[in-house]
């Protein structure tokens, strides 16, 4: 060779037994077989205790003990999630104890009320923007604006103030409803407005300061709820990028700042990527040396059930 350097001898390398190593995956880990017939309890008895599957294990674990201590289990969503057809699978949660309280960016509210009354969303924007008419729907605007106005005026949020809205307006379709669902069984719903994201904002009934009096209220709302977490509450963010990261991450410097202990609880991510601020703001800050963090990424229309089901076969 004409280079100084030489390959390094491993004739003297030590080496030792396999067998005396410890090894972080082992076949008492491993899948099991699906067979047919198998109940949903077996399927998940069959996942791997490895990974996001472990992961899944701890946090319906961590849910079903926060049922146990009265604790809340805070569910914060993005609008894609009432898209996805998730409503039926979260108001089922909320009835049997495993959410008790919501929290949702603004979109949330428009996809939330269109389905409520006319069974329907998500409008075509490649279509409806060319025309200028995206964004236009008349009920969609007027009544939503209407009753934000109205919360506001009385000191209530926009959750509640569109959950009682749709109980007064008794829609066909108010059983997909989570505003309606959680104003019925007087479970808080909070919603976190961005003022110029939603299709509401841009309605000739929007008044700005009606919905920012409505969404303090809520983020006052959230805050308290947030409060409560220490001791074991779980904080879920299902699809929010950007807001709901941000909201929760102001709620729990507030909750410190007023002297309150806001320790021993769970965050969890759901989402197809894992974006920065869910996991700097939900996953990591809050609970860095007083909790638990876990990111599981996948469709919402999977994972959703999938933790649902986990959580009712196991309780």
């Amino acid at each position: 060779m004409p280079y100084k350097l030489k390959p390094i001898d491993l004739s003297r390398v030590s080496t030792y037994p396999l067998s005396t190593r410890f090894s972080k995956v082992t076949v008492a880990d491993f899948a099991k077989p699906f067979y047919h017939g198998c109940s949903f309890k077996s399927f998940l008895d069959t996942l791997p205790d490895i990974l996001a599957s472990r992961d899944l294990r701890l946090i319906t674990t961590s849910i079903l003990e926060a049922r146990r201590r009265g604790k809340p289990v805070i569910a914060g969503i993005g609008g894609h999630v009432i898209k996805c057809g998730l409503s039926p699978t979260l108001i089922e949660l909320i009835k049997q104890g495993f959410i008790n309280v919501l929290a949702m960016n603004g979109s949330c509210v428009v996809h939330d009320f269109e389905i409520a009354i006319n069974g329907g969303t998500s409008e075509d924007v490649d279509v409806a923007l060319k025309t200028g008419d995206f964004g236009m729907a008349e009920e969609t605007g007027s009544v939503i604006n209407r009753a934000i106005k109205l919360g506001a005026e009385e000191g209530i949020g926009i959750g509640e103030a569109v959950g009682r809205e749709l109980g007064l307006l008794n829609p066909p379709y108010a059983s997909y409803s989570l505003l309606h669902s959680a104003y019925e069984m007087s479970v808080p719903a909070t919603v976190h407005l961005a003022i110029g994201t939603d299709i509401t904002h841009i309605h000739p009934a929007a008044d700005g300061a009606s919905m920012g009096a409505a969404t303090h209220t809520d983020f006052r709302l959230f805050a308290a709820a947030v409060k409560e977490l220490d001791g074991g509450g779980v904080y879920l963010n299902i699809g929010s990028a950007v807001i709901l990261p941000e909201v929760f991450l102001k709620a729990v410097t507030i909750v410190r700042n007023l002297g309150h202990r806001l320790e021993d609880f769970t965050t969890v991510n759901f989402d197809f990527i894992q974006h920065y601020r869910p996991l700097t703001n939900v996953i990591r800050r809050p609970v860095a040396g007083v909790g638990r963090g876990f990111s599981l990424t996948g469709h919402h229309e999977i994972m959703i059930p999938l933790l649902a089901a986990a959580l009712i076969e196991s309780k």
